[in-house]
């Protein structure tokens, strides 16, 4: 019987059939695009008392808004539990809304946060799935 047959063995075989086997993508990562501030906080209701559980390092999710009456490009931001948070600013979005027209997975990461006055600022970098 060849090695690699062999019950019980722990070598090629048991990491191909090993369920918990966590193999990467070849040449996945995260691109680190930009950072920027998360714009219209202080439109979102409740936001003041969200402001403690978000944390630096939270993944945060995009999702394009192409019919926004306010902007053709707008980028819409929730947190990992798919609270709105607020929008990519205007000024930085037109970039990152063709590249995920284009299908790109753009997604980003709170890097600080303060509080000023009923203002919540969330400084954010952004990312790109490739």
């Amino acid at each position: 019987m060849h090695e690699i047959d062999k019950p019980n063995d722990h070598g090629l075989m048991h990491l191909i059939h090993n369920k918990n086997l966590t193999v990467p993508l070849p040449f996945a990562r995260e691109i680190f695009l930009f950072d920027t501030y998360i714009a219209g906080t202080s439109h979102i209701e409740g936001l003041e008392e969200l402001y403690a559980y978000l944390m630096v390092g939270n993944l945060l999710n995009f999702y394009r808004e192409p019919d926004n009456p306010y902007d053709a490009q707008a980028i819409m931001i929730k947190n990992a539990d798919g609270v709105k948070l607020g929008y990519i600013p205007k000024a930085d979005n037109i970039i990152f809304s063709r590249l995920m027209d284009a299908g790109k997975l753009l997604f980003g990461k709170i890097s600080s946060k303060s509080m000023n006055g009923n203002w919540v600022k969330i400084k954010i970098d952004i990312f790109l799935k490739d």
